[in-house]
């Protein structure tokens, strides 16, 4: 068989499959968010064992997908919950600007407001980082303003758990620093509950209190 010609075309690659080096646009924003893991949350509480944004965004990512779920198949909304679960994992992404505004500062009446502006021109400063394709898809999942109310809501709720979640750990860890902050969180947990909530709660946390070897065992 002869072999094939230089300019066979199955053998070469067109010129336009890969633009040029000089005309790529460079944006820093996913190096951005890369940074998130090292950014610690609960400052200025003494941690048994130390939570970064980054390992917070996926577990709220995870939560909020579990409510949206619950929420369609359960209680048949329309939802869905990857949409939710994208704004989640996006929901504090502003921090990798900022940091972590400790809650005390974060949610204080005379700061509520200074905060909640802080982080909209965050979040517009770093969607203007990416290249204008993606610009409108980012921020749509970036920008709470953009967000569907019942999806808002989800995500609201699974960051609460999230933090609920993380204070039952540390007590169990036998790190009193976070007791306050449980029934805090957990007076906000009941005050706003919702059935996709009350599901989550009676179906799956109680797991969450389980070692390895109860969890294996299916106890």
């Amino acid at each position: 068989m002869a072999a094939a010609s230089e300019t066979d075309p199955a053998m070469t690659t067109s010129p336009a499959a890969v633009p040029p080096a000089s005309s790529a646009v460079h944006s820093p924003f996913y190096a951005h968010l890369a940074r998130l893991r090292y950014i610690k949350r609960w400052g200025l509480m003494r941690n048994a064992e130390e939570e970064d944004v980054a390992q917070h965004s996926w577990e709220v990512a995870v939560l909020a997908h579990a409510l949206a779920v619950i929420s369609r198949d359960v209680f048949q909304q329309p939802v869905d919950p990857n949409a939710v679960a994208a704004r989640a994992l996006f929901h504090d992404a502003t921090e990798a600007i900022t940091g972590d505004l400790p809650t005390p500062v974060k949610y204080s009446p005379a700061m509520r407001h200074a905060t909640a502006n802080l982080e909209g021109e965050v979040c517009r400063e770093m969607v203007s980082l990416l290249p204008a394709a993606l610009q409108p898809s980012m921020s749509a999942v970036m920008d709470h303003e953009h967000w569907p109310a019942h999806e808002a809501a989800l995500v609201k709720t699974a960051d609460r758990l999230a933090a609920w979640l993380k204070c039952q750990a540390e007590l169990r860890f036998g790190n009193p620093e976070f007791a306050q902050a449980e029934q805090q969180i957990r007076g906000k947990l009941d005050e706003h509950m919702t059935p996709e909530l009350r599901y989550f709660l009676d179906t799956f946390a109680p797991a969450f209190a389980l070692t390895l070897d109860s969890l294996m065992q299916g106890e």
